[in-house]
């Protein structure tokens, strides 16, 4: 890239790191310091608000670079990731959202320790929404990386290193100083750009096509080098059996992890009602929907404009494509256009980034003090509120620590993918407790911490021993081989696992279930009676 694209994309990124900044130390100031303040923004966000806050925490870097990525590159097969996203927003409205407002305070521990031994409960559900928290937050700081490899040229290894160590530290600081609501705000400026960069784009490709979507794609097929293959199923996830049962996998994780993903849980009680809460979901659907439609036509113009070997050529993992292809529609290299677009699709790029990796880490951290250290502290104490509030802080600084150490190992693979295991490790140990938990009568603590370990065990060895981690040239660690596990995403194995292991927890155990506590869940959760 030339000086001009990385001075002003950089002017740009300086621009939104002030402008939010700004935001979190005005925020700070207007708050009181309670956990319920830091936690949730004090319950006082409208449904449009918490709705675009949604979108702007799911709308992350793998939504942005990754999936339009694995479409340049893989044609159809990429779109199972926008279709995955999506549709998994239907079990979130249908299942979750208004029942986990009005059973929850501001964790999933909440909703499932209402009806259970709070301790063990609480630990097993904390540990588990860190793990996940830690792994999605990977995915961001690799796409940080890789912008701003992009920008400088791809050639400086130890700027991609510093700017996966500046992502994680300037997400300590926002979750550290300004909490919920802060974090909130960063989310509805960081939707709106994203939304409004996308929707430029987009019309730019139609137009480079004149409209016509139908050479849109036989270009990008002729492009790709495979022809009609290119829109048939099969280019990634074909051929061997392992191919296509990793494509079922990883449909049934992104379909199912949304509603056990932490930071999405949490923002559910940021809204004072549970009608809020879903009218929250409708709007998030419809911002979020239009979206990962944009994303299938930034893909294929992508392989349409700059070609599948150009977009590999620039990162291996396909996470550049749409800064190319914003290169290209507005003029191309050296141009004013092209200088000015690329400038701002890589400016909104890493503001989705920092605003996700906030949300992120102020949920793992608030799993971290509200649920494994109230749960560990001395018996016979309470803890008071600030010091709850003080623990979280120090936790964002743990988490983001140990997210930057895994993102620099793990900088070669899509941003997209990484979050599928994310997904995956989510819908196999999060959300079977919380189903059994809403809906099962029977459903005893045993069984809960069973149903949490036993997905979330499983999920992790899984991955461990996968070609994601070693046994392929892809593999974090390349030049070893203990893989034994064949498929890439677990989520077709661990989570039934997850789903069986409540189940023989519960039939199991020498519990008896508690009919009174189940009773009063179900109408609180059903009619909101003694919510938060």
């Amino acid at each position: 890239m030339t000086d001009d694209h990385q001075t002003l994309a950089l002017l740009l990124f300086s621009a939104f790191i002030v402008v939010t900044l700004g935001i979190t130390t005005w925020v700070s100031r207007n708050r009181h310091g309670s956990a319920e303040e830091f936690y949730a923004g004090g319950r006082l966000f409208s449904p449009l608000e918490n709705g675009f806050a949604i979108a702007g925490d799911y709308m992350s870097a793998a939504s942005f670079l990754g999936i339009s990525g694995l479409i340049a590159l893989f044609g159809y097969d990429g779109m199972l990731y926008s279709v995955g996203f999506l549709v998994a927003w239907l079990v979130v409205l249908l299942l979750v959202a208004e029942l986990v407002r009005n059973c929850g305070r501001f964790t999933l521990a909440d909703v499932v320790a209402a009806r259970m031994a709070e301790r063990p409960v609480r630990i097993a559900a904390g540990t588990s929404s860190v793990t996940v928290s830690v792994l999605y937050l990977v995915a961001q700081m690799v796409g940080a990386g890789s912008l701003v490899a992009l920008l400088l040229g791809g050639t400086s290894e130890a700027a991609r290193s510093w700017t996966v160590v500046g992502v994680g530290a300037l997400m300590v600081i926002y979750v550290s100083i300004g909490g919920m609501r802060a974090t909130t705000w960063i989310q509805i400026v960081k939707a709106v750009l994203l939304m409004a960069g996308t929707i430029t784009l987009t019309v730019l490709v139609l137009l480079r096509f004149h409209g016509d979507f139908n050479h849109l794609l036989a270009t990008a097929a002729e492009r790709s080098g495979h022809g009609r293959d290119f829109l048939a199923p099969g280019l990634r996830y074909g051929g061997e059996w392992t191919s296509r049962l990793d494509f079922i996998s990883l449909g049934v994780a992104l379909v199912l992890g949304t509603a056990g993903l932490p930071h999405i849980l949490s923002r559910f009680y940021t809204v004072p009602t549970a009608r809020a809460a879903r009218r929250s979901v409708v709007w998030a659907i419809g911002l979020i929907g239009g979206f990962y439609l944009m994303t299938i036509v930034l893909g294929f113009g992508a392989a349409a404009i700059i070609g599948p070997d150009a977009v590999r050529a620039s990162n291996a993992a396909g996470n550049t494509a749409v800064p190319l292809l914003a290169l290209d529609l507005g003029g191309g290299a050296g141009s004013t256009g092209g200088t000015v677009l690329f400038a701002i699709v890589a400016a909104v790029a890493f503001a989705t980034i920092l605003a996700v990796v906030a949300g992120i880490t102020l949920a793992s951290s608030a799993s971290v003090a509200h649920d494994l250290y109230a749960s560990l502290r001395r018996r016979g104490t309470r803890a008071k509120p600030y010091s709850e509030v003080t623990v979280a802080r120090i936790a964002a600084a743990g988490i983001g620590a140990a997210a930057i150490g895994l993102g620099l190992l793990a900088r070669d693979l899509n941003v997209a993918f990484l979050v599928g295991l994310a997904f995956a490790v989510a819908a196999s140990a999060n959300l079977p407790v919380l189903l059994y938990s809403l809906f099962w009568r029977n459903f005893t603590t045993r069984g809960a911490v069973w149903s949490v370990y036993g997905g979330l065990v499983p999920a992790v060895l899984l991955v461990v021993f996968s070609p994601v981690v070693s046994g392929s040239p892809d593999a974090l660690f390349p030049g070893v081989d203990f893989h034994v596990f064949p498929l890439q995403n677990p989520g077709v194995v661990s989570i039934p696992l997850g789903f069986l292991a409540g189940w023989v927890g519960t039939v199991t155990s020498s519990e008896p279930p508690d009919a009174a506590k189940h009773a009063e869940t179900e109408v609180r959760a059903l009619t909101g009676a003694g919510a938060v």
